[in-house]
C-alpha cells in the first residue's frame, strides 16, 4: 500500500447498541414452571416435599430438574429431588 494513500476502514461486523438495551435476565423456556414450584417450595413446611405429576410438567422431569437447579443454586437454596414413573417429588434438603 502506498503510504500516501488513506486507508479505507473495512465494513463492521459486529452492530454496536446502548449498554441500557442490553438484556439483564435470563427468561428461560421454563420460567413459568420453575417460579410456580419455588413458590411452592418456600411454602413447604419442614418434612414436606411437593408431589408433582409429570404430565402436567411442560418439558421432560430431567429439563425441569436442571432449570430448577439452576434456579435455586442462584437462590442458595438447598433442594432434593426424587421421582418415580408419574411424579417429581421436590423437598429442602437445608443442609
Amino acid at each position: 500500500m502506498d503510504p500516501n494513500e488513506e486507508a479505507v476502514p473495512a465494513p463492521a461486523r459486529f452492530e454496536s447498541v446502548p449498554q441500557t438495551s442490553v438484556p439483564k435476565g435470563r427468561d428461560g423456556k421454563h420460567k413459568q414452571i420453575v417460579q410456580q414450584l419455588l413458590e411452592a417450595i418456600d411454602g413447604l413446611e419442614t418434612g414436606s416435599a411437593l408431589k408433582v405429576a409429570l404430565a402436567e410438567l411442560p418439558d421432560t422431569k430431567e429439563n425441569i430438574r436442571s432449570a430448577l437447579s439452576r434456579a435455586t443454586r442462584q437462590r442458595n437454596l438447598d433442594i432434593s429431588t426424587s421421582s418415580d414413573e408419574s411424579f417429581l417429588y421436590i423437598w429442602k434438603t437445608g443442609k
